[in-house]
């Protein structure tokens, strides 16, 4: 078997909803999701999802390779691009096309890529995450009485702009789930996407903590600030989480050699192989790891065959437009099918007729930085309609930073 050819498609996640979080909101709901497919001379195509960034030059790694031998055809598509670096989109190009090959293989043994990496139960113990920091009260409520319906018991919402909003958010979320469980005690988490220093960060989750358990806080700093990831970890009581946007095993090491994370987190569009290998890193230093993203079935499927997963993200119960996927989601957790591969199929006519939805790339939104991220002395007022103002209006005095 040898790899042929690719293809690139680009569809959309409609959520029906404002998402977002401490960076911006995509008010529409309307988010891109490119999609590689891997060919292959015997017919079997694989599916990625993720980018197309630098795709030619990654590409070239693997094309006329024997897609089997995908764990040696990472570190090949790595070497290719060592002078200019594989951080970033270009290691989603990476990741997108690793979990295509994943996927071939697992098709060619027919066998669901869960089994094939040597899982035993299919059921992935997953959390409800909203992307919720552009909803209104009874919105945020309506929403995670979907994710209770399904079992969830543990949720994750977006904040870190005013902490007595966060608190009164938690406390809706929490109501849900405990009304839902009949009394069992939720679980909470706090994701702040590197939007605070290390002292607001401090500060924060331990005003938070007041009046509320956390079991983590999310990205409370910049992703690579093993120092403040520690100095949070000793002056909070909860957990710290991160490790999302690190592209590159040897991202982990400060992080994890400083002890400033407790949940060790992978994205989804990264890849199946930068997960293995992120779990086995983690694993030898006894601490647990949680895949991240949208659709991260790859990483469901990896989770299956890791001794120190602990939970994944469950984001939209939908798939993007022009996917399905052979899983479900019940009990609180992800249930993995039988299908060979990943279980994903693709529609390319529907995502065709997608297209008419595609704007222009949006150029302000929780991919963009804010200008004064992490340099605020006021919370900022937060609606569940984004505007250019989001994150530069100021309503009531903030905690010094």
């Amino acid at each position: 078997m040898r790899i042929t050819g690719y293809r690139t498609l680009t569809t959309v996640q409609n959520w029906g909803r404002p998402i977002g979080d401490a960076n911006g909101v995509f008010a529409d709901g309307v988010v891109r999701v490119p999609i590689v497919i891997v060919e292959t001379d015997v017919g079997i195509t694989g599916v990625g999802l993720g980018h197309h960034v630098e795709i030619e030059t990654v590409f070239a790694a693997i094309e006329g390779e024997d897609p089997r031998a995908v764990t040696a055809l990472y570190d090949r598509m790595l070497r290719h691009v060592f002078k200019a670096g594989h951080a970033g989109a270009v290691f989603g190009t990476i990741g997108a096309l690793d979990t295509a090959l994943w996927d071939i293989k697992a098709q060619a043994a027919g066998e669901p890529l869960w089994r094939l990496l040597g899982g035993r139960d299919r059921r992935v113990p997953a959390y409800a995450s909203g992307v919720d920091i552009g909803l209104g009260d009874d919105e945020l409520v309506a929403l995670y009485e979907t994710y209770a319906d399904r079992g969830l018991r543990v949720a994750k919402i977006k904040g870190g702009l005013d902490v007595d909003r966060d608190r009164d958010r938690l406390i809706l979320v929490r109501e849900v789930l405990a009304e839902a469980g009949r009394g069992t005690r939720p679980g909470l988490m706090l994701d702040v996407n590197e939007a605070l220093t290390r002292k607001q960060a401090v500060r924060h989750v331990s005003e938070l903590e007041r009046t509320l358990d956390l079991i983590w806080i999310e990205e409370p700093v910049r992703r690579w600030d093993a120092e403040g990831h520690a100095v949070v970890g000793r002056g909070v009581r909860a957990s710290i989480a991160s490790g999302e946007n690190l592209t590159g095993l040897e991202q982990y090491r400060p992080l994890i050699a400083a002890g400033a994370v407790d949940i060790v987190q992978a994205a989804a569009g990264w890849g199946v192989t930068h997960f293995l290998r992120v779990s086995a890193f983690a694993h030898a230093h006894d601490l647990p790891v949680s895949p991240i993203g949208n659709t991260p079935v790859g990483l469901l499927h990896a989770a299956t065959s890791v001794p120190n997963h602990l939970v994944s993200e469950l984001q939209d119960l939908q798939p993007p437009t022009g996917i399905s996927i052979d899983l479900h989601v019940e009990d609180g957790a992800f249930v993995l099918g039988d299908s060979p591969g990943l279980g994903i199929r693709v529609d390319e006519d529907a995502i065709v007729a997608s297209r008419r939805r595609l704007a222009v790339p949006a150029t302000e939104g929780p991919h963009v930085r804010p200008e004064r991220a992490g340099q605020r002395m006021l919370a900022v007022v937060q609606g569940a309609v984004a505007e250019p103002e989001y994150l530069r209006s100021a309503a009531v005095v903030m905690d010094e930073v």
